[in-house]
């Protein structure tokens, strides 16, 4: 089966950053002239007389002040846009038009990807921008929305075009709740329909007629679909470059979990901000060294790797900041919810973690300890790939750690990297391979029966594990092909992205029926 998308060319580290146009992601259109207006603050953006029409946004979403510089806004509010420059390209600076915050702060920063210009698709409840088929189907599948929430997002396969997901209920099959899917067709003048008998003049007019009647869709629209507030990109955008963070900013409030290295704990940052901080043990590397890698992870962006937003690197322990997500997905499958997960929700995860790594290994990076441990769960089914920290910069293709007594976990590492040392993007795809192990055994740990040293002289003979039981034979097959012997011959994360994001419809198109 070959691979439904082409190669994105590969990046550099200046670039990294700029891909957050990924699956699942959100960019507004917005122009990049500046549009100066006069404020009353002497340390705002520098006031020129307006040289055109003032340019209004409209806030998409809550969001609270985290600094003095940062102002407060409501869904729905509609703010006067007053530095709009390409240098603060995720923070504008605005201003209120509704007196009900003349007693508060009127003017400050904002970050863009809570805003959109007013009147626009991207300013619509149910424009929800770059997200695939798959994503639309996880957000309007929670159990808590009723039939008829809708969303219209761009289409993957036809640039330009737009496709309204409804959520729908057939009760002629097993699995009742469904998403159905309505490709929109464009017109020479600027108009959109779904069925030809029935044209518009936009899609804003499109939706209204929907709400009124199905007319042939499978039903009326009811209500757009709800979705959370973005990952912001940011603690604020004074940690946009000085990311160095004072340790007296952060309260750390409940652990939850240790490993090798050190702790996690749930925290907040400044009184406002809830985040996860990761505290290293007194020697685990150098400052140096740990700086280094910091800086690769807090240029990666992609909406399934857990964001870096800053460290406290001045004394020890180190402490590391990241967003904070509910729960690793060892945890999640051993002992929460993911113990009665099913298996297009194991297909799910899997494409999720391949869009993940697919980036890393767009940008030339390695992660070297990809395991179900470190894949945190968030809302909605959505799942991050997290600690790529000690991900280098591949040159000539592999990374050699100097040190013979670097330590790995022998049970998720590839024969080359275990017995040789030596790491590539292709040892990350064997550890992809026992990933979906874990994944389709709800956490049990990789090769029961066998110790490390078992497993250290069995591999290289040519053992593999068998197929476990809520495995797929597919699946199974893609298991063997990250266990290649050959390194050059396990397939790419971008195919594996590919593989299963069009799992049920090129693999197995009868599953869900049947399900």
């Amino acid at each position: 089966m070959g691979c439904c998308q082409s190669k994105p060319k590969d990046l550099t580290l200046t670039d990294i950053g700029k891909d957050a146009e990924t699956k699942g992601g959100r960019r507004n259109s917005y122009s990049k002239d500046p549009t100066n207006l006069p404020t009353t603050r002497t340390d705002a953006p520098s006031a020129q007389a307006p040289s055109g029409p003032q340019k209004r946004v409209h806030a998409l979403y809550d969001y609270n002040a985290r600094t003095e510089d940062d102002l407060s806004f409501k869904k729905g509010d509609i703010l006067i846009l007053l530095d709009q420059t390409e240098e603060n390209e995720d923070w504008w600076y605005a201003q209120h038009t509704d007196p009900k915050y003349n007693n508060q702060q009127m003017e400050g920063y904002v970050p863009r990807n809570y805003v959109a210009l007013e009147d626009t698709l991207e300013s619509q409840d149910w424009f929800f921008g770059k997200v695939t088929r798959k994503e639309a189907e996880r957000n309007l599948l929670v159990k808590e929305n009723p039939v008829g929430v809708f969303l219209i997002r761009e289409s993957e396969t036809c640039p330009g075009s737009y496709v309204l997901s409804i959520h729908d209920h057939d009760q002629t099959k097993q699995a009742p709740d469904c998403v159905k899917h309505y490709k929109m067709r464009n017109m020479d003048d600027g108009g959109v329909y779904i069925a030809a008998r029935r044209p518009f003049r936009n899609i804003m007019e499109l939706v209204e007629h929907y709400k009124l009647a199905a007319d042939g869709l499978c039903r009326a629209l009811s209500s757009p679909c709800p979705r959370a507030a973005p990952v912001m990109v940011d603690l604020s955008r004074e940690t946009k470059d000085a990311w160095e963070i004072d340790r007296s900013t952060l309260q750390l409030m409940d652990r939850l979990g240790a490993g090798q290295f050190g702790e996690v704990w749930k925290g907040k940052w400044n009184k406002t901000t809830f985040v996860a901080v990761k505290t290293l043990k007194p020697g685990t590397m150098s400052k140096e060294a740990f700086l280094a890698e910091a800086q690769i992870m807090k240029q990666c962006r992609h909406d399934k790797l857990v964001r870096l937003y800053a460290v406290c690197s001045k004394e020890e322990p180190i402490y590391i900041v990241t967003e904070l997500l509910k729960d690793s997905l060892l945890n999640y499958l051993r002992e929460g919810d993911g113990r009665f997960l099913k298996f297009p929700d194991m297909v799910d995860y899997a494409g999720q973690i391949a869009s993940g790594m697919a980036y890393l290994e767009r940008n030339k990076l390695i992660h070297r300890d990809l395991a179900a441990r470190n894949v945190l769960i968030g809302d909605n089914g959505t799942v991050k790939v997290a600690d790529f920290g000690l991900a280098k910069i591949i040159e000539d293709d592999e990374y050699t750690p100097s040190s013979s007594g670097t330590r790995f976990p022998i049970k998720w590492t590839a024969p080359e990297a275990a017995m040789y040392l030596r790491f590539t993007i292709k040892s990350d795809v064997w550890s992809y391979g026992i990933l979906l192990v874990e994944l389709t055994t709800h956490g049990q740990v990789p090769y029961p029966g066998m110790n490390n040293r078992e497993v250290l002289e069995q591999v290289p003979k040519g053992y593999r594990m068998p197929k476990p039981a809520d495995c797929s034979v597919h699946m199974y097959e893609i298991m063997l092909q990250c266990w290649d012997r050959k390194e050059e011959q396990r397939p790419t994360f971008e195919y594996l992205e590919c593989f299963f994001d069009d799992y049920f419809v090129s693999t197995e198109p009868k599953y869900k029926e049947s399900s």
